[in-house]
């Protein structure tokens, strides 16, 4: 059975707006005689728009026991060997290296993701948005690095969480963003934990690291009542690599640019304790200047996924992602099966740009994706006429994810198996 609303409390955890039988306001829809829909909140969620209302208790839990190919798709599958095969092997890589992990939360989104990618200490761990901050507090985890630079209007939360946990630690790239910290201490002379982002030709956020204005912002970032917790860069850059040998050569020259910093840094006498870089490519393929760092912190490789395999990151049996569809239409006419699976089960991250489309079909690598609209797919031959008895009506695809960070994005639930049996199901925390 669904949980009612007044089994999970009679205010909602974000705005305090009243349940029972209306809305909270911070609801879409919400007005004098919305009805609230019966739905379970999922505990340590974000609140308000974040809260996933259109969630049914039993949309994962009643699939534990149940074969992979008995699932109702479009299903987001991940396979938990791979994934732990995943996760150990990155943290021996920079074990043997000496480097501590800060692993990306940003991908999975879920408690059991954490666990792995920490070993189960739930501590040092990196996040994109404060709903994934409050969401693996409330999991106990702490030491978290919320990795964005600081939104104005957002300092109040992270006040809070810098009160609550032993750890929480901010990134700014601006001294506009670092006064708005000063002008908001934290009580008990607890000092802001913030970090310093700079821009390793990776051209998104940060500052250059050859702008002075990097080294200035650093020693303001070192005063009272904020103190400089760490230099952090992202090889974003990696992303555009092609083989080992090019992704490689993105991680030494961040890793050198960074290092650089901090030596001067030291000569500035701004006392800096951790240098961190990272990307899953870069950390995939580590080169020996990186034992110089303190810490990695890499993300997607928990899944990987065919844009990984494309940069030389992974190989296709490390990818632990699948999106399951089903065929619903033959259209012999032009040659086209019609899926159960559109953008909003895999994302149109691509842009249909593979050679398979938007994604790889498992087993059928003459299969293309052509197309999707919101809750359909078009899959065609590359070359060739459909064999229609190979794929008769309600017969199961699997889809290999261009981007899984952008495809599990698009589920409200992850069904884990091991061979084939979903053991568990992960739900991920949603919104901002």
């Amino acid at each position: 059975m669904r949980a009612s609303p007044d089994t999970v409390g009679d205010t909602c955890p974000g705005c305090s707006g009243a349940l029972g039988p209306r809305l909270p306001a911070c609801l879409p829809g919400a007005g004098p005689w919305a009805p609230l829909p019966s739905w379970t909140l999922r505990g340590g969620g974000p609140p308000c728009l974040a809260l996933p209302w259109g969630l049914p208790e039993e949309s994962g839990e009643m699939q534990v026991g149940q074969r992979v190919e008995d699932l109702p798709t479009p299903a987001f599958t991940v396979d938990l060997d791979v994934v732990k095969k995943n996760a150990q092997e990155m943290v021996q890589r920079f074990r043997a290296l000496g480097v501590n992990m800060r692993p990306h939360m940003k991908t999975h989104k879920t408690l059991e993701g954490g666990d792995l990618m920490t070993g189960g200490s739930r501590r040092r761990i990196v996040v994109s948005t404060l709903a994934e901050a409050r969401f693996f507090a409330d999991g106990g985890f702490d030491d978290i690095l919320y990795a964005y630079p600081l939104p104005f209007d957002k300092v109040g939360e992270c006040a809070a969480l810098a009160e609550r946990l032993e750890s929480f630690h901010v990134l700014v790239d601006s001294h506009e963003a670092l006064t708005l910290l000063k002008r908001r201490p934290l009580p008990g002379g607890k000092r802001w934990k913030v970090w310093l982002k700079i821009d390793c030709e990776n051209g998104r956020a940060g500052l250059r690291h050859t702008d002075p204005a990097a080294l200035k912002l650093a020693r303001a970032i070192a005063e009272e009542p904020t103190e400089l917790a760490g230099v952090y860069a992202h090889c974003g850059n990696s992303y555009h690599c092609q083989g080992v040998p090019e992704i490689q050569s993105v991680a030494r020259a961040t890793t050198e640019r960074v290092l650089e910093f901090m030596q001067k840094l030291q000569e500035e006498g701004v006392p800096c304790p951790v240098a961190s870089i990272g990307s899953t490519p870069s950390c995939s393929h580590p080169v020996p200047e990186m034992a110089a760092l303190h810490e990695v912190h890499p993300g997607n490789y928990i899944f990987y996924d065919v844009q990984q395999m494309g940069i030389g990151s992974c190989q296709l049996k490390d990818v632990a992602v699948r999106v399951l569809t089903r065929v619903i239409g033959h259209y012999p006419h032009r040659n086209q099966l019609l899926v159960d699976c559109g953008w909003t089960g895999l994302s149109l991250h691509s842009l249909g740009q593979l050679p398979t489309g938007f994604a790889l079909v498992e087993g059928h690598p003459n299969l293309k994706l052509v197309g999707m609209t919101q809750e359909h797919g078009r899959i065609e031959l590359v070359t060739g006429e459909l064999d229609w008895a190979q794929f008769p009506l309600g017969s199961l695809l699997a889809l290999i994810p261009y981007h899984a960070c952008a495809t599990a994005a698009m589920h409200p639930a992850y069904y884990v198996h091991v061979k084939g049996q979903v053991v568990a199901t992960w739900k991920p925390v949603r919104g901002w």
